[in-house]
């Protein structure tokens, strides 16, 4: 009769053992190594070259990023541009690299794509345990505090530049800078990712105290449009949110309405 099932799949891994022929097959090439997705089955059994145009695909994944955070009085806005880059390869040219951790806290994501949702996922969970445990939303500097806890502790293993902004009714609307190694900075405005270093003299030029919400709000798309025009690994669309005592409100500019770029 027909084998058992342990007896067939052991038969199966039998087959695939051998070093070469495991190679050939389609779960050798494309499991073992992943890199090796883009090679065709009549390739198989030969290597290819390193210099092969696919070395992106053995890459992490980047945020390689332009991220902004702004508070006015009442409230604050946050800003990214949404490329995600693997290499020279564009792994996603839509992504939302705003990420809520609360009702009221928003975190703007650059560094390992990978390494930033994670720190970012405990960081909610710790969020929503603190407001079980308290009955009320936590600070923003509660959570500010939790993203440099993690990220210093872990300084070694992580690349999160993380910008925590937010709105909260002991302090208004507040802005933290991380920068990768685990500071913890506050901030009126801040800047983060590749294509930060791009616009400092635009934010040393146009950042005043005081601006209103609509300045803000200007500030930040004109800033971004800069960086994005000039930094390779930034680019895509706008996203921002809104956030103040009211709630969060969510905007987007899509690639050919940016007021600047692409060049």
């Amino acid at each position: 009769g027909p084998p058992s099932w342990p007896s067939a799949v052991s038969g199966l891994v039998a087959q695939s053992a051998p070093g070469a022929a495991a190679m050939s097959s389609f779960a050798g090439r494309e499991l073992l190594n992943p890199a090796n997705v883009m090679e065709a089955s009549y390739d198989a059994g030969t290597t290819l070259q390193q210099d092969n145009g696919l070395n992106f695909l053995g890459k992490e994944v980047d945020t390689g990023t332009t991220i902004m955070a702004v508070q006015y009085d009442g409230g604050v806005i946050v800003g990214a541009d949404s490329r995600v880059s693997t290499g020279v390869y564009i792994s996603n040219r839509a992504s939302d690299k705003i990420t809520a951790v609360d009702d009221r806290i928003y975190c703007c994501r650059s560094g390992s794509a990978a390494d930033t949702q994670a720190v970012s996922d405990y960081v909610r969970y710790f969020l929503d345990q603190h407001r079980m445990e308290y009955g009320q939303p936590p600070k923003v500097a509660t959570a500010a505090n939790l993203f440099q806890m993690l990220c210093y502790q872990n300084k070694n293993m992580l690349t999160a530049g993380i910008i925590v902004a937010g709105w909260d009714k002991e302090k208004g609307g507040q802005v933290f800078a991380l920068p990768i190694g685990g500071a913890l900075m506050e901030r009126e405005y801040a800047t983060g990712g590749s294509g930060s270093t791009y616009i400092y003299g635009f934010c040393d030029a146009f950042f005043k105290p005081g601006m209103t919400k609509q300045q803000c709000e200007d500030f930040v798309t004109k800033g971004l449009c800069h960086a994005m025009a000039r930094d390779g690994s930034s680019g895509g669309i706008i996203r921002m949110a809104i956030i103040d005592e009211s709630g969060v409100e969510r905007k987007f500019i899509a690639g050919d309405k940016l007021p600047y770029g692409p060049l």
